[in-house]
């Protein structure tokens, strides 16, 4: 009977660990921490697990580098991970808080398929741009900003008046021409890194509008589509003398999980 006790709990162990083995990877995109996460923290090859807010942490593609190596570090965090301890006297597995400290970089990759919550997908909803989404391109990088298909749709937020491009590292910030002749029709509008001086964004509604105090817009919620579908702030009356090679619109939050067609 003693023989035979100790085979149970050798094969209890094995099994226990190959099923938290089996566990133990996030696949691209999921979520792989936060406050309260009792998950896997581990990521699929090519994806690692970025802080996006103290509450949700999640795959996104790259890798983490050390400090140390990084010649360019997008933001440095430091987060508890827990890891299973056998300890040799009980068939359970228990937990160990270790200290794991990672360097996120950004740069490209691909978008999330899924809406991240507290996020949004800000899209068109009427001819000629129906249902197409705002996004930078190529994708998740510093770029203009365009009206495109659903399969680049980027995912945003609005922060103290700036509307934030989520990227999985570094935010893209979308910024606002501020043009000299403030009769200009045309203000170009286009994504980076650094937060935009000009302007405030705001969603009356599901609209995306955009104010600044030096032009009086007859409509905060007007937008242009132009060439290549770039986008652009309209800063005269909507469906009125609208400028050659382009197409009013307005701009909408959308809440469903996928960016759909």
């Amino acid at each position: 009977m003693g023989l035979l006790t100790i085979l149970t709990t050798s094969l209890s162990t094995t099994l226990l660990f190959s099923s938290a083995s089996a566990q133990s990877t996030v696949p691209a995109w999921g979520q792989c921490g936060g406050n309260g996460w009792s998950g896997a923290t581990t990521c699929v090859s090519g994806y690692t697990c970025s802080i996006l807010n103290p509450f949700y942490h999640q795959c996104i593609p790259g890798s983490a580098t050390p400090t140390i190596t990084s010649s360019r570090p997008i933001s440095t965090s430091t987060t508890p991970v827990a890891t299973p301890t056998n300890t040799g006297t009980t068939t359970r597995a228990s937990t160990t808080l270790v200290t794991v400290t990672l360097t996120v970089t950004g740069g490209g990759g691909t978008v999330p398929t899924t809406l991240v919550s507290g996020w949004y997908w800000i899209r068109a909803v009427a001819s000629p741009n129906f249902h197409s989404y705002l996004q930078a391109k190529p994708t998740l990088t510093p770029s203009k900003a365009y009206l495109e298909a659903p399969s680049g749709a980027g995912q945003f937020k609005i922060e103290a008046g700036q509307l934030v491009h989520l990227t999985g590292s570094s935010s893209l910030y979308l910024n606002v021409e501020n043009p000299t002749d403030k009769t200009q029709r045309k203000l170009e509008t286009w994504f980076t890194t650094s937060k935009n001086t000009y302007g405030t964004f705001a969603f009356q509604g599901d609209t995306l509008t955009w104010s600044t105090p030096d032009i009086n817009r007859p409509n905060l919620a007007a937008w242009l589509v132009c060439e290549n579908q770039q986008v652009f702030i309209n800063t005269g009356a909507y469906l009125y003398q609208t400028p050659s090679g382009c197409f009013d619109q307005t701009i909408h939050s959308y809440g469903g999980s996928t960016a759909d067609l």
